[in-house]
This record gives C-alpha cells, structure tokens and sequence, in this order.
C-alpha cells in the first residue's frame, strides 16, 4: 500500500512538473511573437528532445560507444526547459522581450530537428557476438595423402629361369613315382637349394 502510494505521489509530482514547464515554454514562445499552434508546437518540441536524448543515454549506457553527443542535446533541451521557467518567473518582461530571444525561440525547430536526427541516426553499440566453439577443419594435407596414397604392392613372383623348370620337373616326377604324391614346395626348396619364394613359384608352375 505504501509503494503505491509512493507510485502516485511520484507520479502527480511529474505530471505538476510537466504541465508547469510546458506552460512555461508557451508563454515564452508566444512572448517572442509565435502565436496559436506555433507557441504550443514549442513545448512539445523541447520535451521530446529532451525524451530522446534520455532514451538515447541508457541506450548506451552499458556499452562502449560515445555519449557526449547525447549528453550535448540532452543538456540543451534541459537548457530550454529551464530558460523558460526562470525568464517567466518574473525576470523578464514578455511584454518586451530582447531580439537574442526572438532569434532563439525562431531557431528552435531548425535545432531542435538537427538534434533529433542525429539521436536517431547515430550508430548505437554494435551486438557481442556470441562465442562459437571453433570447428576443427579437417586436415586437408593429410586426408589428401591417405587419398592418394598407393596401396602397398603385392611382391612379385621371381622370375625362373626354363632350365630349373625342367629340372625341378624330373625331380617331381621322380618323387611322384617314389611316393605317389605331388611333391611340396619344401622339398623342392630343399632339393634344388632355392629360396623359398623361389620354390612356391616352382611349385606353382609345376602344379
């Protein structure tokens, strides 16, 4: 109950505030010769410059990027605000206000729009881009050599002269005969005293 109330006090005091300054600003603006919707078209321009460069301010608040220009128009819309409610409060005569004035309340709208623009348009923080886990990328060197790589060579049979082939045929046959069976590369190695590649190849060439 007590927040609430709080709430609304707090509310009541911005909405005194508010209409007191704008009140200000028309009867400034209408002193220095802008009459009907022009000197209260006045007050809105300066509160929304004055919003905009607020909002503009805790946009970057929590980032890096240069806050002087939304500081700068900031600090002239609350000028303007606060010029106007001092020169009504007695201090001026709005019967006959000084030509500064006139030049100021009509050059308000062509700064008031360059400071929107610029609030608008400048670039605002840029966005963190989210971290991303690196993707290991395959290595291509050496996926390239496992691709062309040749497959190890099956070792070739050793050539054979003819004149051990006939030879290695009489002892084949000649063991057939003892034994009645073909006879087996280990014995051709043993009997011809050839390597055992050698006597595999004999023996095929026999078989």
């Amino acid at each position: 109950m007590r927040s609430s109330l709080r709430l609304d006090a707090v509310l009541v005091q911005a909405v005194i505030a508010g209409a007191l300054s704008f009140s200000h600003l028309h009867d400034l603006a209408e002193a220095a010769g802008q009459s009907g919707w022009k000197a209260w078209a006045y007050p809105v321009s300066v509160d929304l410059l004055l919003v905009a460069a607020w909002r503009r301010l805790r946009t970057l608040r929590d980032s890096d990027a240069p806050r002087r220009g939304a500081w700068t128009w900031f600090a002239v819309a609350l000028a303007a605000s606060l010029g106007a409610n001092v020169a009504t409060a007695g201090l001026l005569d709005l019967n006959d206000v000084p030509d500064w004035l006139r030049i100021l309340v009509a050059g308000w709208p062509a700064l008031a729009f360059l400071g929107g623009t610029l609030l608008v348009h400048t670039p605002g923080p840029e966005p963190q881009e989210s971290a991303q886990p690196a993707t290991a990328e395959p290595d291509t060197e050496v996926a390239r050599e496992q691709v062309t790589e040749p497959a190890p060579a099956l070792p070739a049979s050793p050539a054979v002269p003819p004149a051990l082939i006939t030879h290695a045929r009489k002892l084949a046959d000649a063991h057939h005969s003892a034994t009645g069976r073909a006879i087996d590369p280990d014995t051709l190695r043993a009997r011809l005293g050839v390597p055992a590649a050698m006597a595999e190849a004999i023996a095929t060439q026999l078989a």
